[in-house]
């Protein structure tokens, strides 16, 4: 049977119907893989290295010869394996940038009976799509500020529940975006597969539409915003909530309380320098007796002075300060999407009697 071979810009039309196979090595997969798409190695981490080695050392063709040696007896069973996982029988394959991996695979399987396409270009070419795409600037995007213990993350969230659109970025980044930020989250993605998620995401939205986004440094965590991207969020206007400073307290008590003492104490430890001694001192003295209030209160005197020095230096064209007097994230939500809505109708207004 024929594998017909689709472009990148293809891919996510393709893979509506069909089931995505990575044939590259586990390392590679769990580096960054396409989202959805399933591992099934060609080679393992060792059996890639040699071969590797053998094509700079002595010859592509002492390579290839290896490479089949590896293959041969593995063949049947990725046909069992691909019958079992892809019923519908209809495939996409890719390996690293549409080499011989993929090639031979989707020969192995069209053959087999299954109805495939080959990724032209690979994995390579996707991630240089998906780049290209975070290059473009959006236009409709709104930024959600405010200092820490605003409420902004349950905010945005209630505002995605009233049917508008977020980016939530701590969501795939699996981090708050602070020393305290990996409590009570899993393992933080890498930096490429974060970009990949991430993409999966904007792909979706429509750039007519406002997009909301936290207010957010380029670092979450071990993880970074695609340059492209964080030159859209430091363009964009900035909606800041403010919420009094007893309020704010309130909500990092509830948020964080909860977590182990000695989790909450390495998170301090970590802004040490930047703490001093004396308010580390005073902040883990109040975690030894569970007086969360104090220590919340502590964390914010770093927390607050970084977060507007963050802001000055971000030199936000359009700034809108959104006073809020009680943590209630469904009613801000709503009143910010009103105010959004307005926002852009006086725009629109004088626009047009421009």
């Amino acid at each position: 049977m024929q594998v017909h071979k689709i472009g990148a810009e293809l891919l996510w039309e393709s893979k509506k119907g069909r089931v995505l196979l990575d044939v590259r090595t586990p390392a590679e997969y769990e580096r960054g893989h396409i989202p959805d798409a399933l591992s099934m190695p060609l080679f393992d981490n060792a059996e890639r290295a040699e071969i590797g080695t053998l094509y700079k050392r002595v010859s592509p063709r002492e390579a290839f010869l290896r490479g089949l040696e590896f293959v041969g007896p593995k063949m049947a069973n990725i046909v069992r394996q691909t019958e079992l996982l892809v019923p519908s029988k209809k495939l996409l394959i890719h390996c690293w940038r549409g080499g011989q991996r993929s090639a031979s695979v989707a020969w192995l399987l069209s053959n087999a009976g299954f109805d495939v396409q080959l990724l032209q270009g690979g994995y390579k070419a996707y991630r240089r799509s998906i780049h290209a795409a975070f290059d473009k600037a959006i236009d409709s995007m709104v930024v959600l500020g405010g200092l820490t213990g605003s409420g902004k993350t349950e905010v945005l969230r209630e505002i995605k529940a009233a049917g508008e659109q977020i980016i939530d970025l701590e969501k795939i980044a699996c981090h708050k975006g602070s020393s305290f930020g990996a409590l009570g989250e899993k393992s933080q993605p890498t930096v490429e597969q974060f970009e990949n998620d991430l993409y999966e995401v904007i792909r979706l939205l429509d750039p007519n539409r406002a997009i909301w986004v936290e207010n957010e440094s380029r670092s979450i965590g071990r993880v970074y915003l695609p340059e492209g991207l964080w030159h859209s969020m430091k363009k964009a206007p900035l909606v800041q909530l403010v919420l009094p400073f007893e309020k704010r307290l309130d909500v990092l008590v509830a948020s964080y309380a909860n977590y182990p003492p000695g989790q909450l104490q390495e998170a301090f430890e970590r802004i040490q320098k930047r703490l001093g001694g004396q308010h580390l001192k005073a902040a883990l003295e109040a975690l030894q007796e569970q007086d969360f209030r104090t220590a919340a209160q502590i964390a914010l005197r770093y927390y607050d002075k970084s977060y507007r020095y963050f802001v000055e230096r971000s030199q936000v064209d359009q700034l809108i300060s959104f006073p809020v007097e009680e943590h209630q994230p469904r009613q801000t939500a709503m009143a910010l999407i009103d105010l959004w809505r307005e926002q852009n109708f006086t725009n629109s207004t004088n626009s047009n009697h421009l």
